[in-house]
């Protein structure tokens, strides 16, 4: 098991904070990882959607996806989560 990043880290731990029960936290984190990624992955395309620029070169149009680096975060701690 990867140590995950003070970012991924505080998401987990707000996730198991919500379980009273210390018993519980254990198998919930298995249950809940695959919907906390999900709410990440739907938040990183609200907040931050996939974006295309287009360049002129050579007479010709390329269209380069722009990197937008809060998207970028969200989706590496969905990724670190995930890994789990």
């Amino acid at each position: 098991m990867s140590k995950l990043s003070p970012a991924a880290q505080a998401v987990k731990d707000a996730v198991l904070a919500l379980y009273s029960d210390e018993k519980v936290r254990k198998f919930g984190w298995q249950l809940d990882v695959r919907t906390v990624t999900a709410v990440l992955r739907a938040a990183a395309d609200e907040v931050a959607p996939l974006s295309y620029e287009d360049v002129w070169t050579d007479g010709k149009i390329l269209q380069y996806e722009k990197h937008d680096p809060v998207r970028e975060k969200l989706l590496a701690i969905a990724d670190q989560l995930e890994a789990q």
